[in-house]
């Protein structure tokens, strides 16, 4: 679609003004290149996607419901909820709808992460997501932060004014759709490595957020993403560092004893080269440092060759599938999500490669285990 008519598209569309905002926002998204101009375009133009497959007409809740299907319906084989990321193939209108489509073939269940900030417009991401969620049967996952996901670095001040507007639109957004769940903070930990003074801040950020959703949605159940790797103190294979177990950042999870389960990024393939050399006891290890409920808010294994010949295969991945849903068994997950039904092509190796699906829509071996554990 030429930037034009996303443009034109733009400015016909009632909250069209956000959306152009959105655009200048996106430079600094979570998760991606900040200098990425592909990047900001993908972004905006998914945004007036899903708003123009969201009519404001149709988005009232029905009575008695909030916008998440019943328990009931999805509960997977694993024990709990599962699904994707929120990763169409492209930003075009009907990928967006295939994607929707799709994803309920890998789950129940569809995360999306990004600015908390989104939380102070009327069709940002939040709403847009949980309403198309909920009209495809899918159990949606949102997670806001306040720092890039990469390095830790604050998006804008956590003074106390922003932190009340920040509570305030957490607050707004729960007291309409009344979510299951609710993520403050993704790969919180990088925060703290980049600023333990900023950490403080937000911890006290999450806790005034948690007093002020619970009020109005008590059911929701609150949560912080942590990356496993970094909180085991794995930082080597790709992330260029050394495997030291006694740089563990375990005491993280104290800091948020209100918190109602505790989520993971987590991706093995950073460190080790085969699904094989994958600890049996990787993911329930965790239990040794928390009784709270656990889920796994993201995870992958590449597809292709990394950096520096990397190993990564469509074998691999299909194996990494296998064994996860093996060794996570006994974690008891409220919800498992595969990061990307396809391939993130704007992101780096190897992340760019983790998709179930090829580029073409047809699926990888992966895409066979994990729809056969939702």
């Amino acid at each position: 679609m030429p930037y034009y008519v996303v443009l034109k598209v733009l400015c016909q569309y009632p909250s069209g003004q956000y959306l152009i905002e959105h655009a200048a926002r996106t430079r600094a998204q979570v998760g991606h290149d900040p200098g990425s101009v592909v990047t900001v375009i993908l972004i905006v133009v998914c945004a007036v996607a899903l708003a123009l497959l969201t009519p404001v007409a149709a988005c009232g809740l029905p009575p008695g419901r909030s916008f998440y299907a019943p328990a009931a319906d999805n509960i997977s084989a694993m024990g709990g909820l599962s699904g994707v990321g929120f990763s169409p193939r492209s930003a075009q209108p009907y990928d967006i709808i295939d994607f929707f489509k799709t994803a309920r073939g890998a789950g129940n269940t569809l995360v999306w992460a990004g600015d908390w900030k989104e939380f102070e417009y009327a069709r940002g991401f939040p709403t847009l997501l949980v309403e198309q969620s909920y009209h495809n049967g899918l159990t949606s996952v949102i997670e806001v932060t306040v720092f890039n996901q990469s390095g830790g670095k604050l998006l804008r001040s956590l003074d106390d004014k922003a932190q009340k507007k920040y509570v305030a639109g957490a607050v707004d957004f729960a007291q309409k759709y009344q979510p299951r769940y609710l993520g403050l903070g993704v790969d919180t930990d990088a925060l703290y490595a980049r600023s333990p003074a900023d950490f403080d801040k937000f911890v006290k950020l999450f806790d005034r957020t948690y007093d002020g959703v619970k009020a109005v949605s008590p059911g929701t159940k609150i949560f912080t993403v942590f990356h496993l790797e970094k909180m085991k103190g794995l930082n080597g294979g790709l992330y260029g560092g050394v495997n030291d177990p006694s740089k563990n950042l375990w005491f993280l999870l104290d800091k948020f004893p209100r918190a109602d389960l505790i989520a993971f990024n987590t991706y093995p393939g950073m460190i080790y080269k085969t699904p094989s050399e994958v600890p049996a006891d990787y993911f329930t290890g965790i239990k040794a440092h928390t009784a709270k409920p656990l889920a796994i808010s993201g995870t992958g294994w590449q597809s292709a060759e990394g950096p520096a010949g990397w190993p990564g295969s469509e074998t691999l991945q299909a194996e990494y599938a296998k064994v996860f849903l093996g060794y996570s068994a006994d974690l008891n997950p409220e919800f498992s999500v595969w990061s990307y039904l396809y391939d993130p092509t704007a992101l780096a190796e190897p992340l760019n490669s983790m998709g179930l699906l090829r580029g073409d829509g047809t699926p990888r071996p992966a895409w066979y285990g994990w729809s056969a554990g939702k």
